[in-house]
């Protein structure tokens, strides 16, 4: 069963440069949104093996990539496409919801 990748700067980098679908939870260890939503992230990286790719970045961690793609609140999930963003969800969202957002672009 496929884990939920945790990104390094190096790593995130060669994950969207790979193109395709690429969902990212931009998350804090701090944040209690952010918790309840991990188990969600594990889920979808789980169900989307080989379809698409899903990964945490810590903002905490990667203050550089968080400014970068302007989040301002955790959690925030980005689901790239090609390399670039094409989808942007603020907050604890059900599953459904980020599914059907990744199901748009696959």
């Amino acid at each position: 069963m496929a884990q939920a990748v945790h990104f390094d700067a190096r790593s995130f980098q060669a994950a969207r440069a790979a193109g395709g679908v690429l969902v990212v939870d931009f998350f804090a260890t701090w944040c209690m949104p952010c918790k309840m939503l991990g188990p969600v992230i594990e889920q979808l990286a789980a169900d989307y093996e080989g379809k698409a790719v899903v990964g945490k970045v810590d903002i905490d961690q990667l203050r550089e990539l968080a400014e970068e793609y302007r989040v301002q609140s955790v959690p925030t999930v980005i689901i790239f496409q090609d390399g670039e963003p094409a989808d942007i969800l603020v907050g604890a969202r059900p599953i459904d919801t980020l599914k059907a957002a990744i199901d748009k672009l696959l």
